[in-house]
């Protein structure tokens, strides 16, 4: 009879497993919406709650040798489950077990403490601020600012550490930024000259209001050097068509990557649509294009106006295929516009849209558009919107757009309480010294 038990928790831990990959895929899919990825998220936690029943038995038997196996879901799934209720894994074990794990194991770990809600996992974190790796002391401030639990002297000890990613981890847990910090300390870290703290500290002074970071945006993408999408994104959302036309000459530039065509999709500016239309006939951006065309534009790409998908190709050699990434990436599930036919859309809809306005799904921008995006708009989309979110309200909104549904939910409500306090004009308006 036990072993009989035993199989149906083998099964709750290889579905948890299933379905964690899944939930995580669609927090950044096309074709998932809150209310779509709050369903799947039921069925995960489901079986994560069976895990918890079996207790120490279970815990012994199958979470903790889960936490050895290859797989990063596996690893999540079992680190909740086994944290979910005390007696099964003691806080001080995580320590333990974050220390000896390889370093290619700790985002999956790091992302079954950031969901976890037992005070005690944060208080067990906190010494890795001072005594761990440099991973792991960037993976503890990514996990506590995340649960809401670092607080501002934890932070600001590591901005002179020596690795930059220790660094820009701390900056993001310093949103807003103490007043008296953005005059003394920021304009250090918007001149360093590594790529991760000059971009965080970009994101993290334009949450608290810095008109610098917003001049240390524009001066980034502006250069010649390679650009993060964080930083591209919040040109986008907060730029004058002068700055559009900065993102326009990387998205249309030789080899490049799709992050500044994606970024153009959130500018809701006539030159970014009709770039987008340019760049539907460019195979390999195609699907790109049409995605921020559509989100500008409110075109529902359906039906006659995207082309019939190929059928897939066949399977590379092996040796090709052991350098490539697999796995499914977001951008997959996008449909491939048909060119034409939304060229004849846009001739008679271009009349509606003024040059020098933003758009959002074809109707001028506002804060309640924005709101509505984040409520019912695609997953793939909401990490930005909920940037723009939290610096139009200088860091007071906080959307958590990678946590359990309920907690996201929780985040909307909130912004649409203070929503009548927040401006839609460009950054470049709005912005303090």
């Amino acid at each position: 009879m036990a072993s009989v038990m035993m199989d149906v928790y083998e099964e709750h831990l290889d579905e948890a497993a299933f379905l964690w990959a899944r939930w995580e895929h669609a927090l950044v899919a096309p074709e998932y919406n809150i209310e779509e990825t709050a369903e799947l998220e039921k069925r995960l936690l489901a079986h994560l709650d069976g895990l918890v029943l079996g207790g120490e038995p279970v815990a012994k038997a199958l979470l903790k040798p889960a936490l050895e196996s290859g797989e990063a879901p596996r690893h999540s799934a079992a680190l909740w489950s086994l944290l979910a209720e005390p007696g099964l894994l003691e806080p001080t074990e995580v320590t333990e077990l974050l220390q000896a794990a390889p370093e290619d194991s700790l985002a999956a770990l790091g992302r079954a403490l950031e969901l976890n809600e037992r005070e005690e996992v944060g208080t067990a974190l906190r010494p890795l601020l001072k005594n761990g790796s440099a991973p792991l002391q960037a993976l503890t401030l990514e996990v506590l600012t995340f649960r809401g639990e670092l607080t501002p002297d934890m932070s600001m000890e590591l901005l002179n550490h020596s690795d930059e990613q220790v660094v820009a981890a701390a900056l993001r847990g310093l949103r807003p930024l103490p007043r008296e910090m953005i005059s003394r300390e920021l304009p250090r870290l918007l001149a360093d000259g590594r790529t991760r703290v000059q971009e965080a500290a970009i994101e993290t002074g334009l949450v608290s209001g810095s008109r610098a970071a917003w001049e240390a945006c524009r001066k980034r993408v502006e250069g010649r050097g390679e650009v993060g999408l964080g930083t591209l994104l919040l040109l986008a959302l907060g730029g004058e068509e002068r700055d559009i036309e900065r993102l326009v000459a990387r998205a249309t530039s030789t080899g490049a990557d799709g992050g500044a065509l994606f970024a153009l999709g959130f500018s809701g500016q006539v030159l970014a649509m009709e770039t987008c239309l340019e760049l539907m006939g460019q195979q390999s951006l195609a699907a790109l294009a049409g995605e921020a065309f559509s989100a500008m534009t409110g075109l529902d790409l359906t039906a006659s106006y995207v082309v019939q998908q190929q059928e897939e190709e066949s399977l590379p050699p092996l040796e090709e295929d052991l350098a490539r990434d697999l796995g499914p990436k977001p951008e997959n599930a996008l449909p491939i516009p048909d060119r034409e036919a939304v060229t004849d859309w846009w001739s008679q809809a271009r009349k509606s849209f003024n040059r020098g306005g933003r758009y959002l799904r074809g109707a001028a921008f506002s804060i309640d558009g924005l709101l509505g995006e984040l409520e019912r708009g695609p997953m793939r989309r909401r990490h930005a919107h909920a940037l723009e979110l939290a610096v139009r309200s200088r860091g007071t909104c906080i959307l958590p757009t990678r946590a359990f549904t309920e907690q996201q939910y929780a985040g909307l409500a909130r912004a649409r309480a203070t929503q009548t306090q927040l401006k839609a004009s460009l950054f470049s308006r709005t912005l303090g010294g």
